[in-house]
């Protein structure tokens, strides 16, 4: 099936791959960007059909554009939040506006008579809040807002989410809602404008760290996340579900060792020492980018994608394709110079 849908965030990392599929399988798309002078720029990088995308001015904290952006799509693809690159002042700044601005979408998508509602929800919404060590995660489960340890932006994915789905159970009437559940995003990059997700991948390569921190994280493929918000905006039965999407779990130190194996003399700055984690702490206090990670340190949080996979069909490709290519294209846009 194909028709006309709404994807929020248009100018984003994901939001783009996501758009490149739906055009490419007969979609008309609305697109909301933050400010039209920028619309050149992202149809350059989108590389696709110009009449097939509309572009739209629209704020997640303003009601100014949605009505008109809204119009005549049956489908939404809300894949906008805030994400921080580093801690802000006030934590408000970022849960806010997650949260008004998705229940900002859904009214309208609501008024509009949008059959379907997608939310690029995130797995800091699952596997966050629990104390140092170990656990395998669901759909089930839960990040507790709660916590103390937890990040802006951790708290903000949590609550918009939880926030979505009580309002849709409460006026949504028919309107079907279900979220994609994204870990770390990596994927090739199409300008130096890129998702802070790739961060850990250009930090090895140019060496700007000295070391291997006890760090990792679920990785996942940019292409596999759009693919999978494709399923999930078609497939049918998709009201009130939830879908990890991830792949496996890799320390620092692995990530480290698939460049250097994978790249050759381009990852000749890559470290393959460990560091302890007090360095990582100390860094901590004069780097916005650790400050936002530093709470990681020793965790494993696996993510079981069991459901993606037997409702929707879902399989990622290799991980070490992704961080290689990744690489690859940040050193070939030179973002990073080797």
């Amino acid at each position: 099936m194909a028709g006309r849908v709404l994807v929020t965030g248009g100018s984003g990392f994901i939001a783009g791959y996501l758009i490149r599929e739906l055009v490419t399988d007969g979609w008309t798309v609305h697109a909301t960007i933050r400010d039209l002078a920028r619309e050149e720029t992202v149809r350059r990088l989108l590389a696709v059909d110009n009449q097939k995308v509309k572009f739209f001015a629209a704020e997640l904290m303003s009601d100014s554009g949605w009505a008109e952006a809204m119009a005549g799509c049956s489908h939404v693809a809300h894949v906008a939040s805030p994400f921080p690159t580093h801690l802000p002042k006030d934590e408000n700044e970022v849960i806010v506006a997650a949260r008004d601005g998705v229940l900002r979408v859904l009214r309208f998508a609501k008024a509009a008579g949008v059959k379907r509602f997608v939310m690029t929800s995130a797995e800091a919404a699952i596997s966050h809040g629990r104390p140092r060590g170990e656990y395998t995660f669901t759909e089930k489960d839960w990040t507790n807002p709660e916590s103390l340890e937890l990040s802006a932006y951790i708290k903000s994915k949590t609550i918009a989410e939880r926030a979505a789905r009580d309002w849709v159970t409460a006026e949504g009437g028919g309107l079907e809602f279900c979220s994609i559940n994204p870990s770390l995003v990596l994927g090739p990059v199409w300008s130096s404008d890129f998702s802070p997700s790739l961060e850990v991948v250009k930090r090895l390569i140019e060496g700007s760290i000295p070391g291997c921190a006890d760090l990792g994280f679920s990785l996942v493929d940019v292409r596999d996340v759009a693919r999978l918000h494709i399923c999930a905006l078609t497939a049918p039965g998709m009201a009130g579900e939830r879908f990890i999407c991830a792949g496996p779990f890799l320390k620092m130190i692995d990530i480290a060792r698939i460049l250097k194996e994978k790249l050759g003399p381009q990852a000749h700055k890559v470290p393959l020492r460990k560091l302890p984690d007090f360095l990582l702490k100390l860094r901590s206090h004069f780097d916005p980018v650790i400050k936002l990670v530093v709470s990681e340190l020793g965790r494993v949080r696996n993510m079981d994608t069991s459901h993606a996979r037997t409702v929707l069909g879902w399989s990622p490709r290799p991980v070490e394709e992704t961080i290689v290519e990744t690489a690859r294209s940040l050193i070939e846009i030179g973002v990073v110079k080797v």
